[in-house]
This record gives structure tokens, sequence and C-alpha cells, in this order.
């Protein structure tokens, strides 16, 4: 009879301990989920930023330079398209994170050949309003990359802790999947040839 209640009480105590630790870890999933999901938020916070500065860098630049249709109705297209990639945090992967970048990718591509239609333009150049949203992109292109970075740092965290050994099996069962990073454009390791 006292083998018997030994017996229980360790089932009992085995039951408990693992019982703490699959909550435990499971909770600490969810935590590391959040972190990921909250700097998704931040990320996507300042590209919209920029995505707001946008119509009104046009605007000033459309006052001085009216014969550069082509190049305005590209950024303005490319923000469309930016402005409609969406990502939920929760449902982040792989296809979507690279549809997502590429968007990004062409509006910043499209702004950079606005700046180069800009130096044609030393007026424009001069104009108060279009140095103000010049310098606010200039930061906000900043910021992005901050923000990028600090996802890419959360998603890692959350990656490794989900790929550890016993705690991926958990992650399995429960269904918490891995996060994309973001990664450097496509060319980005070669420099730039600059001719004279």
């Amino acid at each position: 009879m006292k083998k018997s209640w030994i017996v229980i009480a360790i089932i009992i105590i085995i039951g408990i301990l693992l019982y703490s630790w699959v909550k435990g870890t499971y909770n600490h999933m969810v935590t590391e989920q959040e972190h990921v999901n909250k700097q998704w938020g931040d990320v996507e916070n300042v590209y919209q930023r920029r995505a707001d500065l946008i119509p009104n860098l046009v605007a000033t630049v459309k006052g001085y330079a009216t014969h550069e249709k082509e190049t305005l109705e590209g950024v303005i297209n490319a923000r469309a398209k930016a402005t409609q990639t969406t990502i939920d945090a929760g449902n982040l992967t792989a296809e979507k994170m690279a549809a997502f970048q590429q968007a990004q990718d062409g509006l910043s591509s499209a702004l950079a050949k606005l700046m180069v239609v800009v130096e044609r333009y030393p007026d424009l150049k001069a104009n108060q309003n279009f140095l103000e949203l010049q310098a606010q992109l200039e930061g906000t292109e900043n910021r992005i990359t901050v923000e990028r970075r600090k996802f890419n740092e959360a998603a890692r965290k959350y990656n490794t802790y989900i790929k550890l050994f016993p705690k991926n099996i958990l992650a399995n069962l429960f269904g918490f999947d891995v996060k994309p990073y973001f990664e450097a454009q496509e060319g980005a390791e070669t420099a730039p040839k600059v001719e004279f």
C-alpha cells in the first residue's frame, strides 16, 4: 500500500513538473512571437511614414519639374504598390516577406530616380519645403534601416528559441513557425560603378 502511494506521488510530481515546463516554454514562445509582431509593426510604421511623405515631395517637385511627368508617375505608382502590399504580423512567410520587400525596393528605386531628376533643377534644390522633405525622407530611410535590423534581431531570437531541442517539439505541436528575415537587395554586395 505504501509503495503505491509513493508511485502515485512520483507520478503527480512528474506531471506537475512536466506541466510547468510545457507552460513556461509555451508562454515564452508566445512572448517572443509577440515581440516579433511588435517589431513588425514598427517596421510597417516607418514604411508608412515614408509613404506619407511622398505626396508632398511629388507635389513640391511637380511645381518645378513639370515635364518630368514619367518620373513623378513612377514614384506615385511605386508608392501605391508599396502601400497595397501588407502582411499580417502573425502570418509572416518568406514569400510574403519577399513580395513586401520587392514593393518597398521598387519605391526606393523610384525615389532614387526622382532625386536624380531633382539635380537638374537648382531652384528646387534651394526650395525650403523640398529641403525639409528631403531631410525627413533621409531620416525616415535611416529609421527603416534601424527598424529592419531590430526586426531581424527579434526574429533571430524567436527562431533560435523555437528551433532548440526539445522546444522545437512543442513549437511544432503548438504551431509556432519560423519568421523570415529582411535580406539585402540583390546586387547590394557589389559597389556601384561611378564614372566621371
